[in-house]
Formats: C-alpha cells, structure tokens, sequence
C-alpha cells in the first residue's frame, strides 16, 4: 500500500472513530438536533380575535423562553400559526395541512369549541396529538373517540361547583343566568342546575347570547327582572364585558358572579365600574402578584407573569393555558424517543396521556381515562377591585 493511500486511510479511520465517538459515547444514541415543529390553529381573526391574539402571544414568548433555556437537549421548537377565522370550517382545513406535514410534531388549537369538538374525528384518523385551549367537555370526551385530543382550560363541573360554593357563601338564593349559545354554554348550565339543585340556588330566569353579540341588553334586562341576588355570566370575555355594563345600565344592585370563560385582560378597561366588587373562578397565575412565591412552581408562575407583562403591556388570564401547551409538547417530544430526526407523533401521544405538570396555570394531570389535564385546585375566585382583578380575601 502506498504511503499516500495508507495516510488516506488512517484518516479516514480516524474521523469515522472521532463521529462514533461523538454521536455514540460507549453505545450511548446519536443525539437528535433536528425541531420539534409545533403547529397553532388560532382565532386572529373574526368574533374570538382577542382571545386568539392573547394566545399567540403566549406560544411565542414561551417557544422564545424554551429555546434559549438550554433545556431542550440541543432542540429548539418551531411554531407554525394559522388564522382559522373564528370559523370550523377554516380551522378543519388548517388541521388537514398540518396533519399533513410530516414535520408537525403536535397541534395547539385555540378556544374555538366549534372548532375544536369539529375536528375531533380528523385528529385521530391522522393520529396527530393536538391540544385544544377550549373549555367544552366534548372537545375530550368520549376519551375512546379522542385518543390524539387533549384539553388545558378549566372544565365545567369544576367552575360550577367553585362558583356555587362562591354565590352561598355570600348569600344568594335567587339568580340570574346569562350563557353563551354553544356546547359549553349548554354544559355550564347543565352543570350550575346540578350545583344549584344542591344548594337550594333557584335559577329565576335563563337567557343565551352568541359569541358574535355586540348588543346584550335584551337578554340582561330579562334575567334581571325581578332583581334577583346575583347575576351569573358564563360567557366569553366580550359578552360578559357587555353584559356587566347593561347590567349597570339597568340599575341591578345584585352580585356579579363570573365563569372562567369570561376571564379577559387583567385591567378591566371601560367596563371596570361595571365589574367593581364582581366575583371571577379562574386559576391564580391571573394575580400571581397578589401570592407570596413559597413554592418553585408559584416563582415559575410570578415570572411568567412579569415576562408576560412586560412584553405586551398587560396580561391576559387564559395565556397561561397556552404555554402549558407547548411545554407539555416540548416535553413529551424529548421522552418519546424514536429516531434521531423523525417524528414520533404516537410516542408523543403517549407521553401526553400520562403526563404531569406543575404548570403556569396550577397542577396538571392526564390520564387515559381522563384527556382535561387541568385539576379542579386550580381554580380560585378573585374580585375586580379598582379596575382590575385581585385575589380574593
């Protein structure tokens, strides 16, 4: 062998054995570098725009927080956002594209529960794991129908009961209910009925509104008719902001009682003398300002808080649920394993359905019996006072 050919080959020798060395460290895996893709079917547009933009805004920070954290292994996340149009229609086709690229390794949906309970069927048949922030049980359940489907948003047996528990400990026995005229305003009514019954609540009268509404006096003059103790509001943010200042318009004297679907930005803006002294379910991290950082979890929360703030100027209550999502995402594709590059989206969907987290928005738990991670601990009440909310007590 010639002197050339030989030194060719001991190099040759030696940068084969320096890679191995590298990527299999005594029969460890090539370490895996390539993105993990996370997709967002988002409302940016149309009746729920606001809250979809909150949300937006969210996965952006908390994708920019990972990735520059070091705690992804040498990955980083990619978003891929899509404006559904507040419309089911759109956001099943946004589903189909990002199902099929087999670089998405999961979807966020935003609050659309139209949206969301719409495309249920196509997430499992393309068995894609998708997280929806919309609060309807039937986003999640059956389960055996929704193996790739997973919630974060607080689940409506759970409002119910921390809500009614609110409205006997100030006295009420006679109220008012304002829902919104979808699945999980038919599940919250359906849910505060049952609560009610127990606690010798009566519901006086009941009235629904669209989440397309700009004009709800009709319906707030009819529940409150008769001046009943509280006025309840389980609507969307816009409605309920709507609903608070007619409610004032017509001269109601009672208590104002809020479902977490109606938490908004945390200033409470032209409709804060409206609100004064209202009463919100809603999880802790919307005035972790208000809470002493015993715990790490309660520091996390804090921070992210103070980042988000200091961001955009404001907060708003559901961005936490958002970055929960692709923390939980950004977790489970670490543990799923696979081969270096590729996708496993049944592994993440594995992970996912065991998961637990101490999140932004209180203690999660997904089992697979049970897809709505967000546990009813969560949930505290809060109280508008001078045009913003605060903890209560």
């Amino acid at each position: 062998m010639s002197p050339i050919r030989s030194a060719t080959v001991a190099a040759l020798a030696s940068a084969v054995l320096a890679t191995t060395l590298t990527a299999c460290q005594f029969g460890g895996e090539e370490r895996d570098t390539s993105p993990i893709v996370i997709a967002a079917d988002l409302e940016l547009s149309g009746a729920s725009a606001t809250v979809g933009k909150a949300y937006q805004r969210a996965l952006e920070l908390k994708v920019e927080q990972l990735n520059s954290s070091g705690a992804l292994n040498g990955r980083r996340v990619e978003l891929r956002v899509k404006d559904n149009r507040s419309d089911a229609s759109e956001s099943l086709r946004n589903i189909n594209d990002f199902s099929d690229d087999s670089r998405v390794s999961a979807i966020i949906m935003g609050g659309c529960n139209e949206c969301a309970v719409g495309a249920v069927r196509t997430i499992d048949e393309k068995r894609v794991p998708t997280i929806a922030l919309a609060p309807s049980g039937a986003v999640t359940n059956p389960v055996g129908q929704r193996r790739y489907v997973f919630k974060l948003s607080p689940n409506a047996a759970d409002n119910a009961a921390t809500l009614t528990a609110e409205l006997r400990r100030g006295g009420a026995r006679e109220v008012g209910l304002l829902h919104s005229d979808d699945d999980y305003g038919r599940e919250g009514l359906a849910a505060l009925q049952r609560e009610f019954a127990k606690a010798g609540v009566k519901v006086r009268r009941v009235e629904r509104v669209r989440a397309t509404d700009t004009d709800v006096t009709r319906q707030v003059t009819s529940v409150t008719t008769g001046n009943p103790d509280a006025l309840v509001l389980w609507t969307p943010p816009e409605q309920a902001r709507l609903a608070a200042v007619a409610a004032q318009a017509a001269g109601f004297r009672g208590s104002l009682f809020l479902d977490a679907s109606a938490a908004g930005d945390l200033f409470l803006g032209g409709a804060a003398r409206a609100t004064e002294r209202a009463t919100l379910v809603f999880t802790q991290t919307m005035v972790i300002d208000d809470v002493i950082a015993t715990t790490p979890a309660k520091a996390a929360r804090r921070q992210w808080f103070q980042d988000y703030t200091a961001r955009f100027g404001g907060y708003h209550g559901s961005s936490s649920f958002a970055a929960d999502a692709v923390q939980l995402i950004a977790d489970a594709a670490l543990r799923a394993g696979g081969d270096p590059g590729a996708v496993n989206r049944d592994g993440i969907r594995d992970v996912l359905e065991t998961s637990q987290l101490d999140g932004l928005s209180g203690p999660i738990r997904m089992t697979p019996d049970n897809h709505s991670g967000l546990m009813p601990q969560a949930l505290t009440t809060l109280v508008a006072r001078n045009g913003r909310w605060r903890l209560a007590g």
